[in-house]
């Protein structure tokens, strides 16, 4: 790569990433830009198309003349996005230091002044030494050193425990103030795996349909292919054996089931290869199987091929990715896939609702997508068809409505926004330019860790003023008594170690957090 200069042109084979941005001069492929743009669905390219490096070619072979390379490239323009987002982040002040550096000061003037009243007053110097040594001893801030660290030392190992991992103390503090969270979709609210979610097709069309996709690396096809044992498996004999013909045969052989039900599983059935094979660019296959020719891809595609494909519009599911099969320029129905919402998306955003939090969920897919997942999971704002460098400005946006925001993502296209963000939290299951730009990694992946994240923090933030409060709130009431003389330094020492002791396990409280 480091060797690649501008108009080179290098091959690009299926499954390997594409080595630098450029154009397409021959081949066709479906090009997974999901670490781009979020779009979960690979973008179909031909010659003349443009292509980004660090993309992947799911299918075919491209050969590629490079436009740009290294610093001028699309990925190094997000790179600086996000060196430039984590440059600009303001750095948290602790509230224990800034205490701190008024409190020290204040006791030694206490000391000074208790020594030369006892001496002026009473002439007895000895006992004013005596009682100027213990307010330093009893007012020793070793309690309000203890208060922040011990709390988030506790904080950061039960955090770890339950997969949450926190890069600094700063991004536990940072929470108090967040009242908004914004949440790519694709990998971090859905599984970023393409599913089958309904088929009008019968089992026999559907195992053929199956038999096509097997010889394509494209999502959508491994989720046909996926799903084809579970359905061919629940048709007839003859339905089973994925034959193709324009009446079903009831009367096929249980050998002839048996041979396709498992023959499903792997693609292709045994003894009825399939022929001719061509990835048809612009979202199609084409092959010969059992004699027949078959079509399958988006609808569209088949009407450019003469063949009538007529459907109710109602009868597609929301935010659905449409395959239309055809054999023999027959058309014969509809298969549907999506991708799903993880199962306990749900459950995590009612909970940050109940936390009293906004949600908003920022993504690069398309809007119909976008909104059903937000639907379903009870999310009301939506940001749709927005590129890496603009998920940074609708963060910046928000930011600059007063909100505090964090944001959580899982790609390379999310890694900006994320160090913009007042918190960025981001998916394990991510790349390494997420979780280097966040604040907090999601060990598990699971989206019901984001209102654990943030409840953690509460209760850590919570924990800390409490200590900070009763170290101060201790020093302060026994000072006088300390300055009157009526408190031993022996006892004084003695209680200056339990205000310690007592900070440090009110801050292991911590560990029986869920």
């Amino acid at each position: 790569i480091d060797e690649l200069t501008v108009d080179d042109v290098f091959l690009v084979r299926p499954g390997e990433k594409i080595a630098t941005d450029g154009e397409v001069l021959t081949g066709h492929s479906a090009i997974d830009e999901a670490m781009l743009t979020g779009e979960s669905v690979p973008v179909e390219v031909a010659p003349g198309d443009s292509v980004t490096g660090a993309t992947i070619n799911t299918s075919g072979v491209l050969e590629v003349r490079a436009a740009r390379v290294g610093a001028d490239t699309t990925l190094a323009a997000m790179a600086d996005l996000v060196s430039r987002a984590q440059t600009g982040k303001p750095a948290v002040q602790r509230l224990a230091d800034r205490i701190s550096a008024v409190f020290v000061p204040i006791v030694f003037g206490i000391a000074a002044i208790t020594l030369l009243i006892w001496g002026f007053v009473t002439g007895d110097w000895a006992a004013g030494l005596h009682a100027a040594l213990t307010v330093l001893i009893i007012a020793c801030p070793c309690a309000l050193g203890l208060a922040t660290p011990t709390a988030l030392a506790v904080s950061s190992g039960r955090g770890s425990q339950l997969g949450i991992l926190v890069s600094g103390p700063e991004a536990l503090e940072s929470t108090r103030s967040i009242d908004t969270v914004v949440l790519d979709k694709t990998g971090t609210l859905t599984t970023g795996v393409m599913s089958l979610t309904g088929t009008e097709l019968s089992p026999a069309d559907f195992d053929v349909l199956a038999r096509l996709e097997s010889r394509s690396e494209h999502p959508i096809a491994r989720a046909i292919v996926a799903a084809a044992p579970e359905i061919v498996g629940t048709g007839s004999a003859g339905a089973a054996a994925g034959t193709i013909s324009t009446v079903p045969d009831s009367m096929g052989s249980v050998e002839e089931s048996a041979r396709a039900a498992s023959a499903s599983s792997m693609g292709t059935a045994a003894g009825s290869p399939v022929l001719d094979f061509e990835n048809i660019a612009g979202g199609g296959l084409r092959a010969t199987i059992d004699g027949a020719e078959v079509l399958a891809g988006r609808p569209d595609l088949l009407r450019e091929h003469g063949i009538a494909v007529d459907f109710a519009a109602d009868s597609v599911p929301r935010g659905a990715t449409i395959v239309a099969l055809a054999i023999d320029g027959q058309f014969r129905g509809l298969s549907f896939v999506s991708d799903e919402p993880k199962p306990t998306a749900a459950a995590a955003i009612a909970e940050l609702h109940s936390l009293g939090l906004s949600t908003v969920l920022l993504t690069g897919d398309n809007a119909q997508a976008a909104e059903v997942v937000a639907e379903a999971l009870g999310i009301t704002e939506v940001r749709a068809d927005v590129r890496p460098e603009g998920k940074v400005s609708v963060v910046g946006e928000l930011q600059g409505q007063g909100r505090a925001v964090a944001m959580v993502g899982d790609g390379v296209n999310d890694a900006a926004a994320l160090a913009g963000a007042d918190l960025g939290i981001a998916m394990g299951s991510g790349t390494d330019a997420a979780m280097a730009a966040s604040d907090v990694t999601m060990v598990k992946s699971d989206p019901q860790q984001i209102p654990q994240a943030i409840r953690l923090s509460r209760r850590t933030l919570g924990l800390i003023k409490g200590n900070l409060f009763w170290a101060f709130a201790y020093n302060t009431a026994a000072i006088p008594i300390a300055a009157f003389g009526l408190l031993d330094p022996m006892i004084a020492g003695a209680a200056m170690a339990f205000s310690s002791v007592f900070v440090v396990l009110n801050s292991l409280r911590l560990l029986r957090f869920k």
